[in-house]
Order: C-alpha cells, then sequence, then structure tokens
C-alpha cells in the first residue's frame, strides 16, 4: 500500500467501499485484524484506528474476542439514526419495488429555484415507487451535471445515494420538509389514486464544501400506507 498519506484513512476508505460492493454483506464479518494487516501491508494499530473511525460512524461493530461484523451498508449511513422508510416496508413484509419512469438533461431557466442551486444544466430523473404492485411515492430528483454520463441502467437499479457516493460526492447533511399538496392531474394518472390531497417531502442533500449535490421531490399517496419514521437510539 502506497504511504503517500494518512494509513489508518487510506485502509478505513478501502473497507468502507469494500462494503458498499457487497464484499462484505451486512451481518458478515471482516477480515481478523491479522489478515487485515497481511491484506494492506500495515501494522495493527493501522488496523485497529481504521475500524475505530468505521465503528464510529456505525458502518461495523467490534466485539472483544468475537471479531468485526458489518452493520451497515449505506453510504449516508453516519447522517441520520432514522432508519430509511423503504426498509421500515420491507420490515414489515411488504413487497417494494421502484421503477425509472423518466432520465433527461435539464436547462432549468435563470429564475428558477434548479438554476439556483445547480447552475445552467442539471440532471433530472423521476422514478416511481410501488408498494404491494400500487404506484405509491412518485420521486423527481435533481443532480449536478456531473451525472450526465451515468448509465440509465445504473439509474434504474441502484439507491440514489450508492450513486452519489460513486461518482466521488461525500453527503454531509441533508434536509428535509414535509407539506400536504394538492395532486394534479398527472400525478393523479401516475400514482393512479383519485386522492386530491397528498404528502410532499422536499430534500436537499450538502456535501463538505456546502454544494448541493441532490435535490428531490417525493409525494406519497400517504391514503395506501402511512408516512413512518423509526429511529435508533
Amino acid at each position: 500500500m502506497k504511504r503517500n498519506r494518512v494509513l489508518y484513512l487510506e485502509v478505513a476508505e478501502k473497507l468502507k467501499a469494500d462494503i458498499f460492493s457487497g464484499k462484505y454483506p451486512v451481518g458478515t464479518m471482516l477480515p481478523t485484524e491479522t489478515e487485515l494487516e497481511q491484506i494492506f501491508d500495515v501494522s495493527k494499530i493501522t488496523v485497529r484506528k481504521a475500524i475505530e473511525l468505521l465503528a464510529a460512524d456505525e458502518y461495523v461493530e467490534k466485539k472483544s474476542g468475537k471479531g468485526t461484523t458489518v452493520l451497515s451498508d449505506r453510504p449516508y449511513n453516519k447522517l441520520s439514526k432514522a432508519a430509511s422508510f423503504t426498509q421500515i416496508l420491507e420490515k414489515s413484509h411488504l413487497t417494494v419495488q421502484k421503477k425509472l419512469l423518466a432520465l433527461d438533461k435539464m436547462m432549468p431557466d435563470r429564475n428558477s429555484l434548479l438554476f439556483g442551486l445547480f447552475g445552467k444544466e442539471c440532471i433530472h430523473f423521476q422514478r416511481m415507487y410501488l408498494l404491494e404492485n400500487q404506484p405509491y411515492i412518485l420521486f423527481d430528483h435533481y443532480l449536478p451535471a456531473e451525472f450526465s454520463d451515468v448509465d440509465e441502467i445504473v439509474f434504474d437499479k441502484e439507491s440514489l445515494y450508492r450513486i452519489i457516493h460513486q461518482k466521488g460526492f461525500e453527503i454531509q447533511s441533508f434536509s428535509d420538509d414535509f407539506a400536504a399538496v394538492h395532486l394534479d392531474t398527472a400525478q393523479q394518472d401516475l400514482l393512479q389514486t383519485k386522492e386530491t390531497i397528498a404528502m410532499q417531502r422536499i430534500r436537499k442533500s450538502i456535501d463538505r464544501s456546502g454544494k448541493v449535490v441532490e435535490y428531490s421531490e417525493a409525494i406519497y399517496n400517504t391514503a395506501q400506507h402511512p408516512y413512518h419514521i423509526e429511529y435508533e437510539v
């Protein structure tokens, strides 16, 4: 391993990347400290510091005499103590599916919110989440122009936050705003509902430099299923 940066940070980043890629799935054990020393050609103290970093961000849990267990493979894991809503639905034994509806490059109007966030160009993709095969959440995501080279298949299959991580962005924080909104005819058609009121969640995700790397608007048909939040303590 190259010695051109702080070694334990490099080891931690490589292990984190391996967790995200699925090499070390949630619930499995990382290699032992001795094995990691050999894999990375580093000292025991370097390995221990790397594991401590991952444990501090709650990606792994280290137990004396039992090894290190992978707890999470979410790139934004350290941002929130809340379980994701889709995880909650799946734990309730409900079938959740996602479907890509649109992917296009936009040139926002100079007076628009999107221009203020992303400048003269951004990427828009629209996705539907289905609950028990029925349309439930309509997402409109907006991303910086740097995402223009991401293939449609990736947007269709991958988690948004995994895509953001793979493009080299590190989300430092996000904010959510909730409101009740009136559904227009197009939204009713997409959600296959006659309901006129739904819940809207607007999210902004911010990187370390203060740049917005995601702006999204999500419409939830809460008449079909309530929005629910669970917090870890």
